[in-house]
């Protein structure tokens, strides 16, 4: 807990495991672009990182499938030993930590201790509050007890995943053990939600290097959700958007239009009630993501997923306020009778223009004519 190196600035102590300031900057442009900051900002972000120290994080996991904490030992922008090593102080988390036991907890009761008001805490999983929170303990203390204490000394807590954020898995209806997300098991505390089944952690380490850099949390919407990672919809930046406004859809797993990449909309898709932008930074080093592999998105991110978009390989239920799912049979149809018209309607216009060409043609070609020998008469008379 006395490590010197923590009161050096995230830059200086990346260059002291020699880093250079070529991967340095990468780091930063990569950053500043998930966080939708145009390239004047790359500077200020490493500005920012040249002078802060670097954050202490606890990392505590409830009712979860460690699903986050797989995508995290699997991070390359940066990746896992930088992330936990060079951007942020880890100096607890259950799963990847050193000391275990009594030991453990002690590393996490010295930082609630000692950094009171000045540590990130990070909640994965969701929260069980029926018959006193029983059914989720680590070290002999339930799930809210531990949240309570930590979460309300950290100065932001971020609810990673979608059981942290809502209640995820465990919250699905009948919800058995009373789960819930972080913000409604510990009121009145920051929270910043990163929903995602699993979040993608560049967004967790942009949220993180945006508090650096400016000093405050990112933005957020009415579920606290960070706009540069939820502001937009999953429908909206899809590679295949252009199949669904051209009526074209995947009606049967391994089609034609399945393997041509077509709308998954029919086969189940909730990217128009989704809002995370999968689509730009993916997953797997930015290669793919659900979607591009040929699979449709279950809306992962969106409150109650489980129950409000399920079955997952049917067409999107009545979401209230969302009426996509009433004109999807129909604008196929649409689209191929309008591209019908359109073609004999162009191949018309095309005929008469032609037909009307002609005509002109012909009666220029007589008027040239005409003229022509009306021009050797008039010479004939002067002669």
């Amino acid at each position: 807990m006395n490590d010197p190196a923590k009161d050096e600035s995230v830059w200086t102590y990346l260059k002291s495991r020699g880093v250079s300031r070529r991967d340095f900057m990468k780091f930063c442009a990569a950053t500043a672009a998930t966080l939708a900051l145009p390239s004047p900002f790359i500077v200020r972000i490493a500005e920012a990182l040249d002078r802060k120290q670097r954050p202490s994080v606890v990392w505590l996991e409830f009712q979860d499938c460690a699903g986050n904490t797989e995508a995290m030992l699997r991070a390359s922008k940066p990746t896992i030993e930088q992330l936990v090593l060079d951007v942020i102080s880890l100096d607890y988390h259950e799963t990847i930590m050193v000391p275990a036991g009594k030991q453990a907890e002690k590393s996490l009761a010295d930082v609630v201790k000692n950094k009171k008001g000045k540590y990130i805490a990070i909640v994965e999983g969701s929260i069980p509050l029926k018959d006193g929170g029983v059914y989720c303990c680590v070290g002999g203390r339930s799930a809210i007890d531990i949240a309570r204490e930590v979460c309300g000394n950290a100065f932001v807590t971020l609810a990673v995943g979608s059981c942290a954020a809502w209640g995820g898995i465990p919250s699905a209806n009948p919800n058995p053990t009373g789960a819930v997300g972080v913000k409604e098991a510990v009121p009145g505390i920051t929270v910043v939600n990163l929903p995602g089944c699993p979040e993608n952690v560049e967004n967790i380490t942009a949220t993180i290097v945006h508090y650096l850099t400016f000093g405050t949390l990112p933005p957020l919407d009415s579920r606290n959700r960070p706009y540069f990672a939820h502001g937009k919809r999953i429908h909206d930046n899809c590679e295949r958007r252009a199949h669904y406004d051209a009526g074209q859809f995947v009606r049967e797993w391994g089609d034609e239009g399945h393997r041509r990449g077509w709308c998954l909309y029919e086969m189940g898709c909730k990217g128009p009630e989704a809002y995370l932008n999968c689509p730009s930074i993916k997953y797997n080093e930015g290669t793919s993501w659900p979607v591009q592999g040929g699979h449709g998105c279950i809306a992962c991110a969106a409150d109650n997923n489980w129950d409000k978009m399920s079955p997952f390989y049917k067409r999107l239920p009545n979401v209230p306020g969302f009426g996509v799912e009433a004109t999807a049979d129909k604008i196929g149809v649409r689209l191929a009778v309008a591209t019908a018209a359109g073609i004999a309607t162009h191949g018309i216009i095309r005929a008469t223009k032609a037909k009307k060409g002609r005509r002109e043609e012909n009666t220029e070609q007589k008027r040239t004519t005409e003229a022509q020998q009306g021009g050797i008469d008039h010479d004939k008379d002067s002669d």
